[in-house]
């Protein structure tokens, strides 16, 4: 019984460091793209190159929300996108940044279901992300991250 614990307890450990992982690194690979760090708007590999692209394609997904809301819900985005990625990666807060990351996502994905039709979040995967987002939050190992050395 003691062995299929220890190999349960691992599976939860190696799950939790892949989710955080997948999603820390989706997080602040997109923030620096927007940011320009892969090069320009068009360039191959790069999805919106600038900030002011971000905000086009924010504009797009919100498109039910008043124009002067668009910049701050790029901003806002970007920032926790940022904030959630380090999080994740580092494993600091971890249930905080899980649950942070699965309600960004729900928005994300529920405002381009509104301004696409509900094929598009899940073209991009995006309630897929939200669900493991909210197994780290739930059950997510603390194993191998930064707050738990603290």
């Amino acid at each position: 019984m003691q062995f299929a614990e220890q190999r349960t307890s691992l599976a939860l450990d190696l799950l939790s460091l892949g989710s955080r992982a997948a999603l820390g690194v989706s997080f602040l690979l997109s923030v620096s793209d927007r940011l320009g760090f892969y090069g320009a708007p068009d360039e191959r590999g790069v999805s919106w190159g600038t900030f002011e692209q971000f905000l086009g394609y924010t504009a797009k997904v919100n498109a039910f929300a008043p124009a002067w809301m668009i910049p701050f819900l790029g901003t806002a985005a970007t920032v926790l996108e940022l904030l959630f990625g380090v999080t994740l990666v580092l494993g600091l807060a971890l249930r905080w940044a899980a649950f942070g990351s699965a309600g960004l996502l729900f928005l994300f994905g529920s405002a381009m279901a509104i301004s696409f039709g509900i094929k598009s979040p899940f073209d991009y995967s995006v309630f897929a992300a939200l669900c493991s987002a909210l197994f780290l939050g739930l059950v997510g190992s603390n194993r191998w991250t930064v707050g738990s050395l603290l």
